[in-house]
């Protein structure tokens, strides 16, 4: 082999080596560190519901036939949080009231049927037959909402005890249909339709 060669094969050599080399650098191990942590979200429950159907929790069922100027209608509903746990509870409950079929009855806003919202602290007492039912309060009564037309949007109710979780409020709704309605508003019929709304209490850190 000349020395021209020899040193070609030298060179090639020398090549392969620092490639080897640097191939090599790749498949060394680096230094790692990882550290982890998980918690559970669980959302509350905003819940309220009406006393049971067909007994005195729950009257607004009861409707009312041959109404004339002067009558009351008194119905007695209670009003019940049953969320989930007492961080559930609520900032407001409102009432909106509505009409399907609607008449004179509950758009004329003066002369038409007038609603007042009252709340007793223990049940109401019960009286009467079907569907003349009248209740007195053997405990203490508050206004929750005064005396305004039968018809509202988002009606604010006060002082209810149903803003805690695991709380009933016991109210009677009495409806009145003033002395001065006029004879336009004879033979009307209105179904008057309560939807009670709880909102959640004010949002904070957890």
């Amino acid at each position: 082999m000349n020395r021209k060669t020899l040193k070609r094969l030298i060179g090639t050599f020398a090549v392969v080596g620092v490639a080897a080399a640097m191939a090599g650098l790749g498949t060394f191990a680096t230094f790692t560190s990882s550290t982890t942590a998980s918690h559970t979200i669980s959302s509350g429950t905003v819940s309220i519901a009406l006393g049971s159907t067909g007994a005195s929790t729950n009257r607004l069922t009861v409707g009312a036939s041959n109404v004339v100027p002067g009558d009351t209608i008194q119905r007695s509903v209670d009003l019940v949080n049953n969320g989930g746990s007492s961080a559930d509870n609520l900032s407001s409950i409102v009432l909106t009231t509505s009409a399907s079929p609607s008449s004179l009855l509950d758009t004329e806003p003066t002369n038409g049927l007038q609603m007042v919202i009252e709340k007793c602290s223990v049940p109401w007492t019960e009286a009467g037959t079907a569907p003349a039912y009248t209740y007195t309060c053997s405990g203490t009564t508050t206004t929750a909402l005064t005396s305004r037309a039968v018809i509202g949007t988002n009606l604010p109710l006060t002082g209810l005890a149903s803003l805690t979780t695991g709380s009933t409020d016991h109210l009677r709704v009495t409806l009145t249909l003033p002395t001065a309605a006029p004879n336009t508003m004879q033979g009307l019929t209105s179904t008057i339709s309560y939807n009670f709304v709880g909102t959640q209490r004010v949002a904070g850190n957890k």
